[in-house]
């Protein structure tokens, strides 16, 4: 058995699981992600061992990039079987990108997810992500430059499309899982491709080990996470009732027109997260993805001391225009269409 770790006990896979797929839970039922590693095969396991109360559906996507993927779909299907649990495997199909291949490999997932969530009438997915993952990310992002969206890592739960992705484990070590599987002999796999130096995921775990000693250790990162979360959540309630208030007559088709004076009165983060939502609410299903590092040069470098001065200023973000007025108002209006010679930012 893994050492030091206890696997779980029947009553903390109830309070875990059963908020999702017990009695109480919503009737749709439940999408359970499970690759055939220790963390999704201990998640399967113990959904198999609380009363049957909602409808549960097991879930492997084999991504096709590696040729032992389709076997060890199997093997998860075997086992969900064993366990008296339905099995689906979805393929992600077509060629395969040669740059960002987790992140796309990631996106097919969480959509392949989704549409069998959807299929099967089920109104949530569970993953078995853990405390160590959760640890991974905060690392990964705090190397990105993240700010406090970024920090607080993975979501215990959030909304995926219209189902609910939740993650019931991720404040447990990935070792009590692995000692759940050991104890109740759930067969797993090891994905090999979580040790190759090439992703940054596997970076990361591997400097995990080194910085435990400084006291950088995941349950610190994993608070970490909790406390920019509760930050980010502040800062998110602060903004949208700034933005609901500054929202003033006159933006025009698509557009928002803002008060200049009182955008300048608000602390820089929640003046950001104002300018991050406006952006999204013009651009719409027209937005681009806009780096922080970037909002942060144009509203608090440029646009905020124009306002101040009584100047005019014009920048372009997300696909956005952002116009500082001699009149003191923040106007928003979706860029222009752009003729030769125009370049964004202009």
């Amino acid at each position: 058995m893994t050492e030091g770790a206890r696997p779980l006990e029947p009553a903390e896979i109830a309070a875990r699981l059963a908020p999702w797929i017990g009695p109480g839970a919503s009737p749709r039922g439940a999408v359970l992600a499970v690759s055939g590693g220790p963390d999704s095969t201990a998640l399967m396991g113990c959904a198999a061992l609380l009363p049957p109360a909602r409808p549960v559906v097991v879930a492997t996507v084999d991504h096709g990039l590696r040729p032992a993927s389709a076997a060890e779909a199997e093997g998860v299907a075997r086992v969900a079987g064993a366990l008296g649990l339905p099995h689906r495997t979805l393929a992600w199909p077509g060629p395969k990108p040669a740059t960002r291949l987790q992140a796309a490999a990631r996106e097919a997932r969480y959509a392949l997810l989704a549409a069998l969530a959807r299929e099967v009438g089920a109104g949530v997915i569970l993953t078995a992500h853990t405390l160590d993952d959760q640890a991974e990310t905060v690392l990964m992002r705090l190397c990105a430059g993240s700010g406090p969206a970024g920090l607080a890592g993975m979501a215990p739960a959030r909304p995926l499309r219209d189902v609910v992705l939740a993650r019931p484990f991720l404040d447990l070590p990935k070792a009590r899982l692995v000692a759940t599987c050991e104890a109740r002999a759930w067969a797993f796999v090891r994905d090999p491709a979580n040790d190759e130096a090439r992703f940054g995921r596997a970076r990361m775990r591997s400097l995990l080990p080194l910085l435990a000693p400084e006291g950088l250790t995941p349950e610190r990162l994993g608070r970490l996470a909790a406390r920019a979360r509760r930050t980010q959540d502040a800062i998110e309630a602060a903004a949208g009732s700034a933005l609901r208030e500054l929202r003033r007559d006159g933006g025009g088709e698509g557009g928002l027109l803002l008060d200049g004076a009182g955008f300048l009165a608000l602390p820089e983060a929640v003046a950001l997260r104002v300018a991050a939502g406006a952006i999204a609410a013009v651009a719409g299903c027209r937005s681009r993805p806009l780096r922080l590092e970037r909002l942060e040069e144009a509203l608090l470098g440029q646009i905020r001391p124009a306002l101040a001065r009584g100047e005019a200023l014009r920048r372009t973000l997300g696909g956005v225009l952002l116009e500082a007025r001699r009149d003191g108002m923040l106007r928003l209006a979706p860029e222009p269409a752009r003729g030769p010679g125009r370049s964004a930012g202009s």
